[in-house]
């Protein structure tokens, strides 16, 4: 069985929405999210320490190089890939080799690295992993069904591995 994260992407969507609109409530984040979708690249990276917040915005085209883009065009890109309607996880480290031999150019594919502590907060909460993204939840288990490298995919949740992980 392969495991199905739309809830866990609903809630991250909601929390990077909060970010977004409103940094101000957190005392530390480090965020860093990179969609590859259409064969072009989306990144939205920003980071808070010591009060300072630092942010780069950027897309790169199938055939162009990287360019700077708006906040606003970052994020509604990156929140339209959360609004699709299931989505499969990378394990990354399987058996040694990295779980890209399964990213499919079809399909949207957001590596997520996201840290914070919210102010009041005790302790920073941090995750890691890569999601590929589908319509619906029969399109996710026919891309399961037709992995060759099926261990590949995230199977169980709460997923924990040495370089990707759920939250912790």
């Amino acid at each position: 069985m392969i495991a199905l994260y739309a809830d866990y992407i609903a809630n991250l969507r909601a929390l990077f929405s909060e970010l977004d609109r409103r940094p101000e409530d957190f005392q530390t984040f480090n965020v860093r999210l990179e969609l590859a979708a259409a064969g072009g690249l989306i990144v939205y990276e920003t980071t808070r320490r010591k009060g300072q917040t630092d942010s780069l915005y950027y897309g790169r085209s199938a055939a162009g190089a990287n360019q700077q883009i708006s906040q606003g065009s970052a994020f509604s890109a990156i929140d339209r890939f959360f609004a699709l309607g299931q989505f499969l996880a990378l394990t990354v480290e399987t058996n040694g080799r990295k779980g890209s031999s399964v990213i499919d150019a079809r399909y949207p594919h957001c590596a997520v690295n996201f840290s914070y502590r919210k102010k009041g907060q005790p302790v920073t909460r941090s995750m890691l992993m890569v999601f590929i993204g589908f319509n619906d939840e029969a399109d996710a288990l026919q891309f399961a069904a037709a992995t060759i490298n099926s261990s590949a995919l995230v199977a169980e949740r709460p997923h924990y591995m040495e370089r990707s992980y759920e939250w912790k």
